[in-house]
Order: structure tokens, then C-alpha cells, then sequence
């Protein structure tokens, strides 16, 4: 009867011990993460080099508008090689207002959950 007790208990012991090294992976993982993208984003801010806007044009195919100190330019990449278009006006183009701001997560499936509430009540 000890023996199962002891058996049980190790097993017990052993999950804990497993559980807890898990938890501790996890908690340097999201550290390492955090200041990975801290240092990126520190990077992209100081850089004379920004990607105005990319659009996927075929699979591992896109247009991007790349400004280059004061100059803009439109660049075509593909899986190899990167292509000059051909330079922009910067004045000509079209930024989307910053004061407006797109619904997050939490509106839309607020939205979604009433219409199917309203379904539901239709179909009853």
C-alpha cells in the first residue's frame, strides 16, 4: 500500500515539476519577445528608411511604397529579386486619418453576437 502512495506522489511530483518549467519557458519566452520587438521597433522609428504601405499583388508578390529620406519610390518584390517602378509625389498620396479608428475585436463580436441574438428571436 506505500508503495502505490509513493507512486502516486512521485507522479504528482513530477507533473508539478513539469508544470512549473513549462510555466517558466513561457515567461521567458514573452520577455525575450517583448524586448525583441522593443529593439525593432526602436530601430524602425530612427531609421531614414520607412515602408509607407505594401499590397500583395500575387502570391510572394507586392507593391510597396518606400520613402528614402525625402524622396518616395514604388518598388515591386518578388520571391528573388526587388524591381524600381518608379518615384512618387509624396504630396499625391493618400494617408488614411489617423483620427479615425477602426472597430477593435470586442465592437465586432459584440455586433455579431446581437445579430445572431436577433436570428434567434426571428427564428422562435
Amino acid at each position: 500500500m506505500k508503495v502505490l502512495i509513493a507512486g502516486n506522489l512521485d507522479g504528482v511530483v513530477q507533473f508539478i515539476t513539469v508544470l512549473l518549467i513549462f510555466v517558466f519557458v513561457l515567461v521567458i519566452t514573452y520577455f525575450t519577445t517583448k524586448f525583441v520587438g522593443g529593439y525593432q521597433q526602436r530601430m524602425l522609428t530612427t531609421s531614414n528608411i520607412k515602408v509607407i504601405e505594401s499590397m500583395r499583388i500575387a502570391n510572394n508578390k507586392y507593391l510597396q511604397i518606400v520613402s528614402v529620406g525625402d524622396k518616395t519610390f514604388v518598388i515591386a518584390l518578388a520571391k528573388d529579386t526587388v524591381t524600381y517602378i518608379g518615384e512618387v509625389d509624396s504630396e499625391s498620396l493618400k494617408f488614411k486619418d489617423p483620427s479615425v479608428k477602426s472597430e477593435n475585436f470586442k465592437q465586432i463580436l459584440e455586433k455579431v453576437k446581437l445579430k445572431t441574438k436577433a436570428t434567434e428571436e426571428d427564428s422562435e
